[in-house]
């Protein structure tokens, strides 16, 4: 009876982690500085924004403690998406290249995020975008 028990709890085992097994997209976050590198959000400069994809569908945004932006449930899919970034100091484009995740799991995987539109400063800071809109 217990090598009966054992077995039914390891096979139960074995049998949920592969069906729940789900990579989602590592996070896209932008961080919005001045020239002088002082964050816009912080200081109140950047007060209206959002992001909307290229069927015009608007993208959650999470605003950090640390006043960054997550762009949220974004990278999700076979391909590359346009999406806008609007606000009160400047307008630009963006798209974001993802692939089905390569692993034991189902899921996604951001492989290039590229600017587009107009003349703006973006440093990849390991982790977070940061981006001179003034």
């Amino acid at each position: 009876m217990k090598k009966i028990f054992i077995f039914l709890l390891l096979s139960l085992l074995f049998n949920s982690c592969e069906k729940d097994c789900y990579n989602a997209p590592l996070p896209i976050i932008f961080e919005f500085v001045n020239s002088n590198n002082e964050n816009l959000i912080a200081n109140g400069t950047l007060t209206n924004y959002s992001v909307q994809d290229e069927n015009n569908v608007s993208i959650q945004l999470t605003k950090t403690s640390d006043n960054k932006v997550i762009l949220e449930n974004v990278g999700a899919y076979n391909g590359t998406k346009s999406y806008k970034f609007y606000s009160n100091i400047k307008n630009f484009d963006f798209s974001i290249k993802s692939s089905e995740f390569k692993g034991g799991c189902d899921g996604y995987q951001i492989n290039k995020l590229t600017f587009t539109g107009i003349n703006i400063d973006v440093t990849d800071e390991k982790g977070y975008y940061k981006i001179v809109l003034e």
